[in-house]
């Protein structure tokens, strides 16, 4: 949980901490449009590449940014695999019989327990599960000492290896512009940014300022409630609890003990807010003034026009090749 960085501000003195809120909203909004209208890996990998060189000039730390990806890790091998395994478009790359028998099971235990064993060290934690992945796969496909009950084919077309980098590529640059917009962004600005730009939509009744709000805490209270959870789990580690092994019926009696003070203490950080903004006679709906006025300036003019060049690239791809 150290390792997620989805809500949190980092103070830094890169580009993008100069830019007004409103602008990086609004280029981020439509650097995704632009990535969404890119149909080959190779302009996803220009995408990437584009994406790279805005984090340097930002000095923003790529090790942080990937850091920040690991909590999503299962979620991208997930995807990779769904996609290779239910495509059946295109070239056929690869055959192979997947074999289930006494020796391919008993080996498929020992690579399980092993894997299990291995984590315990808490290093190299991705790494590890790549090679556990692969090791089944190599598993059940060269094991064949005993009579198979159980067998089938699995089929590698081109379409499905080709589409499955190509929604991996496209899920890791959405992720890192939305990251980038909540490391670089206060949310008291980030409040301020959207409520202004949502301002016009009061005439059709819609209450920008409680949006804005609620979208505000909503990201600044994600880092919050992981801490709390990671201080949970090592109060409770220190009594003896372990979330890694045992039953599953001793893991879902752990996951409830964890569950439960996280709901007490997210109850209590809300009645503390709520008392604070009380405080501070914050009434809703009521106009309220800013110590800090936004403004835009020369860099965001900058900025616009190459998020502007950039939508226009991606349109001219969509539509002439």
């Amino acid at each position: 949980m150290n390792s997620i960085i989805i809500g949190q501000y980092i103070p830094g003195s890169g580009f993008f901490y100069r830019l007004d809120p409103r602008t990086k909203i609004i280029t981020i909004l439509f650097l995704m449009i632009a990535v969404f209208m890119l149909e080959t890996i190779l302009q996803l990998a220009i995408a990437i590449g584009i994406a790279v060189v805005l984090l340097l000039a930002g000095r923003i730390s790529l090790l942080k940014v990937l850091r920040g990806l690991k909590p999503i890790f299962i979620l991208l091998v997930f995807t990779f695999v769904f996609q290779i395994a239910l495509n059946t478009e295109g070239v056929v790359l690869s055959t192979a019989t997947m074999h289930f028998n006494l020796t391919s099971v008993i080996f498929a235990l020992l690579i399980f327990v092993l894997w299990r064993f291995l984590l315990r060290f808490n290093r190299f934690k991705i790494l590890l599960f790549v090679l556990f992945v692969l090791g089944l796969y190599f598993n059940f496909r060269y094991a064949t000492l005993h009579t198979d009950f159980y067998s089938f084919q699995l089929t590698i077309y081109e379409k499905g290896v080709e589409m499955s980098v190509f929604v991996v590529l496209r899920l890791l640059i959405i992720i890192t512009l939305t990251t980038v917009l909540t490391l670089t962004t206060k949310p008291t600005d980030l409040t301020q940014g959207l409520e202004s730009l949502m301002h016009p939509l009061k005439k059709l009744g819609f209450h920008s300022e409680d949006f804005a709000l609620i979208i505000s805490i909503s990201l600044r209270y994600i880092p919050t409630i992981f801490d709390e959870a990671q201080k949970i789990m090592s109060a409770q580690a220190s009594r003896g609890a372990d979330f890694t092994e045992g039953k599953l019926k001793d893991k879902l009696k752990q996951i409830i003990s964890l569950l439960v003070p996280m709901f007490i203490i997210a109850f209590m950080r809300s009645e503390e807010l709520a008392d604070a903004m009380e405080s501070r006679n914050f009434v809703p709906g009521e106009q309220r003034t800013r110590i800090n006025i936004l403004r835009f300036t020369i860099v965001d003019i900058y900025t616009g026009l190459f998020t502007a060049l950039c939508f226009a690239g991606a349109i001219y791809v969509k539509v002439m090749l």
